[in-house]
């Protein structure tokens, strides 16, 4: 709702448990209707408490307010969930809804830097709430731990112990979608653009399926993966962290021409990663085709692109490019972390592989040149009149 906007900090309201004082209250005003928010806010490593946003859930519905904004550090998973379970009953008359200190920084920087700010008055007071939320010790922290149960469930997946019902695994099933979202903000901050999670339909709607999902593919196979969603990219970049080989992956299928001859198909692909790292991994993706099609690295692929053009006779549809490197182990940040090798590893993937591929577009078509008159020669060129000559006309 666009309008007017009053903002309080601390106003208080009593309880049946005494005074209570939320961090803020927003309010907007447009004609005759008004929307009203309570606002609780949380720096550092402090977690939003289920118990205290229920009572201010309490108190908006009591004074007819709208809803209650919360900001911390901590990131959900999905857009739109809450990072902090609260009694559903609450939510019938007041919407609760989240803002992660990273998406702020995030929406102040796009705003300053990508989409402009015409007052200077406003712009200088923008880029002073940058600064500060750039600093260490604001309070507004970037992503910078996996949660207490990432190491023993690291181990056990690699021990091929994990169970998907096992304690702790839903924690980290979370933290690494909250960990793809960061990855997301931190690239679209560089890019000026909105880059979202690739979750499906029903993930959206049903939370619990995508960490279901999740569970499942950990226990069995030993990875977590995700995808990102980067407006007007070849495709999404997928990242898969294989926690059994300790390997990172970032990849991207890329569709091939639908015209030329094989050679000339992996000879597009290879102009387009010239300037790309050697170890890169080429598959070729075959249509109709069962199983793994031909694959090897940029550097054989660029000595010999037959090495991955696959049986004469078959077409191919497409090419699936991916960087694997070694995953860091700790929870935190820093060196040897595995936040930062997944982090700099989708950053690495972007600005080497997916923001020079320029997807294939067939050319358009040509008109038909118009024949040659020759002014002496008696008979017409028209096409009809190149039909053989009827016996008796």
């Amino acid at each position: 709702m666009r309008g007017t906007t009053e903002t309080y900090i601390e106003v208080p309201f009593d309880t049946s448990e005494g005074r209570v004082y939320p961090d803020g209250l927003i309010r907007v005003r447009r004609g005759a209707r008004q929307w009203t928010a309570l606002v609780e806010v949380k720096t550092g490593k402090n977690e939003l408490e289920a118990r205290q946003l229920e009572s201010y859930l309490d108190i908006a519905r009591s004074e007819g307010f709208d809803a209650l904004v919360t900001i911390s550090n901590e990131i959900p998973p999905v857009p739109g969930q809450h990072p902090t379970a609260v009694d559903r009953r609450k939510l019938r008359k007041v919407a609760l809804h989240h803002i992660p200190w990273s998406f702020v920084l995030f929406t102040a920087i796009m705003q300053k830097e990508h989409r402009g700010v015409a007052d200077p008055e406003q712009a200088w007071i923008l880029g002073e709430l940058i600064r500060y939320l750039e600093h260490s010790k604001s309070g507004a922290l970037e992503l910078d731990d996996m949660g207490q149960h990432w190491v023993s469930v690291r181990d056990a997946v690699a021990s091929g112990t994990f169970r998907a019902n096992d304690g702790g695994g839903a924690e980290v099933a979370s933290r690494f979608d909250a960990l793809l979202r960061y990855a997301g903000l931190r690239l679209g901050q560089q890019l000026g653009i909105d880059v979202t999670p690739a979750l499906s339909r029903s993930e959206i709607a049903q939370p619990q399926e995508r960490t279901d999902n999740l569970l499942r593919r950990l226990a069995a196979e030993g990875v977590l993966t995700g995808g990102l969603r980067i407006p007007h990219a070849v495709g999404p970049l997928t990242v898969t962290a294989d926690l059994r080989a300790n390997r990172v992956t970032c990849q991207v299928d890329i569709p091939a021409p639908q015209t030329g001859r094989q050679l000339t198909r992996v000879n597009w692909v290879i102009r387009q990663l010239k300037n790309a790292r050697a170890d890169l991994r080429i598959e070729t993706l075959v249509a109709r085709a069962r199983g793994e099609g031909p694959t090897e690295l940029l550097e054989k692929v660029r000595e010999d692109p037959k090495s991955i053009a696959p049986e004469p006779g078959r077409e191919i549809k497409g090419f699936r490019v991916a960087l694997s490197v070694a995953m860091g182990s700790k929870r935190g940040r820093g060196r040897g972390s595995f936040i930062d090798s997944v982090v700099e590893t989708v950053d690495e993937f972007y600005g080497d592989v997916i923001q020079n591929i320029k997807p294939w577009a067939p050319s358009p078509p040509k008109m038909r040149p118009a024949p040659e008159l020759d002014d002496d020669a008696l008979s017409s060129t028209d096409l009809s009149s190149q039909d053989e000559a009827v016996a008796g006309v």
